[in-house]
């Protein structure tokens, strides 16, 4: 449920860029949408109620979500502050590759790794297992970073926005998948 929440800022975001130059009005007050700087503002908005909400259900936040709210507010307020697009456009590769380098160097940090500390306590697997989850996940990081920027760079910015949504629930549902390809086995073993 939390991981679908996840998701709505994102869609909120893509719906609001696909209203620009519209006319939004509401008794004495209207709003015309400005592409993406709308779309930015209301992922900032979003991304604070859908963290607070979290919050307030289930009295605790992950990590992994301030920090997103965090990147959100800070290239957000970049963007809008100095009406450029790419600092919204980069926060998504920057993201990415921090925690690349966080899940890649805790291999060689402590006696586990970020995958077995995040998931340890759910399921028990080999050492071997937890090296592979955790190097997947440092490549589906590596990889949706360097697209992100292939996309923001070699296309349009409408194109980037609608590769942003579909991206991030594709690459999502890929790399959980190959986690539970992954896991399975090691499930089946740990039942008999």
């Amino acid at each position: 449920m939390k991981q679908l929440a996840e998701f709505v800022p994102l869609a909120l975001f893509f719906i609001v860029y696909q209203l620009d130059e519209h006319t939004l009005s509401l008794g004495g007050f209207s709003y015309t949408f400005d592409g993406i700087f709308s779309a930015t503002a209301v992922l900032m908005v979003a991304t604070v109620l859908q963290v607070g909400l979290v919050y307030l259900f289930t009295r605790e936040v992950e990590k992994r979500a301030l920090w997103t709210l965090a990147a959100v507010l800070v290239f957000g307020g970049a963007t809008l502050a100095l009406r450029n697009e790419l600092f919204i456009q980069w926060k998504p590769t920057i993201f990415n590759w921090a925690l690349a380098i966080a899940f890649g160097a805790s291999q060689f940090i402590g006696s586990k790794n970020l995958m077995e500390r995040t998931l340890g306590s759910q399921v028990r697997l080999p050492k071997f297992v937890w090296t592979r989850l955790n190097l997947l996940w440092v490549a589906n990081f590596v990889i949706v970073g360097a697209l992100n920027l292939v996309v923001a760079y070699s296309f349009s910015e409408a194109t980037w926005v609608s590769y942003k949504l579909y991206s991030s629930i594709g690459f999502t549902l890929v790399v959980t998948i190959l986690t539970a390809v992954l896991i399975s086995p090691h499930l089946k073993e740990e039942e008999s």
